[in-house]
């Protein structure tokens, strides 16, 4: 596994999606809802889920009556999404940093620290440039990030869990500039534990600004959790940006 694609890796793995995705849906759909309330998209409107996994936002979006599109990296995630397409619900296999669909969404959407996986910034840069050209001009782009300042004074440094017989033991540290993530895995199924370690990066409020307007998108609100509290840099959980084009 090298370090340039551990997350091509850890996002197929089936373990991935029971240590995080396995959960209760409620709070998945009560942040869409919200959103979707905040924000009055026009009925029928086109949106784009950005690395979407096994589709579970971009199904609630399409449940609500509006055209969705959910991308991924992962082919096995987009196998399990694809048994759900329907006339206004649909998933490609596809790289975030590269061109898609220019000009043609009204609404991108970027779910649960779905970014900040890449190697270099000029890789975070394209994934920006791929979004912002996706979107019609006057389009919406939503990113949900983790807060990096509530981050750091909240990192748990070693954790374990036990889920449906799986031993999951999780060792985080961070250094200037990313966050690291050591999933230790051991299962009656295999011959001995794997090993996945993910790296994100640390991306502030004003390191999403200047990227987004580097590519023509400019931040209309921020919030800091998924009620869409009033962001504090210190106190919340959640980065959520939502910029114009």
């Amino acid at each position: 596994m090298t370090e340039t694609a551990w997350y091509k890796d850890w996002f197929n793995s089936s373990y991935y999606h029971k240590l995080y995705f396995d959960r209760d849906e409620i709070e998945a759909a009560a942040f869409i809802n919200k959103l979707i309330s905040h924000l009055q998209p026009a009925a029928g409107s086109r949106m784009l889920d950005v690395a979407c996994g096994k589709g579970r936002h971009s199904k609630i979006l399409s449940s609500l009556g509006y055209q969705v599109t959910g991308i991924d990296i992962s082919p096995d995630s987009i196998a399990i999404a694809k048994q759900s397409e329907n006339d206004n619900l649909e998933f490609f296999v596809h790289d975030m940093r590269l061109p898609f669909r220019s000009n043609y969404y009204r609404y991108v959407f970027n779910f649960f620290t779905s970014f900040g996986y890449f190697r270099t910034r000029r890789e975070h840069d394209d994934a920006i440039r791929t979004i912002a050209a996706s979107l019609q001009p006057g389009g919406v782009f939503v990113i949900d990030y983790l807060n990096l300042h509530y981050a750091e004074d909240h990192l748990v440094p070693h954790e374990s869990r036990e889920i449906g017989g799986t031993h999951y033991t999780i060792h985080r540290w961070d250094d200037e500039i990313h966050f690291y993530k050591k999933i230790t895995v051991t299962d009656p199924s295999l011959k001995q534990p794997v090993e996945y370690t993910e790296a994100v990066a640390k991306f502030s409020l004003g390191d999403f600004t200047d990227m987004l307007s580097y590519q023509g998108l400019q931040v209309q609100e921020v919030f800091g959790d998924y009620g869409l509290s009033t962001y504090d840099v210190r106190k919340s959980p959640r980065l959520i940006l939502v910029a114009r084009k």
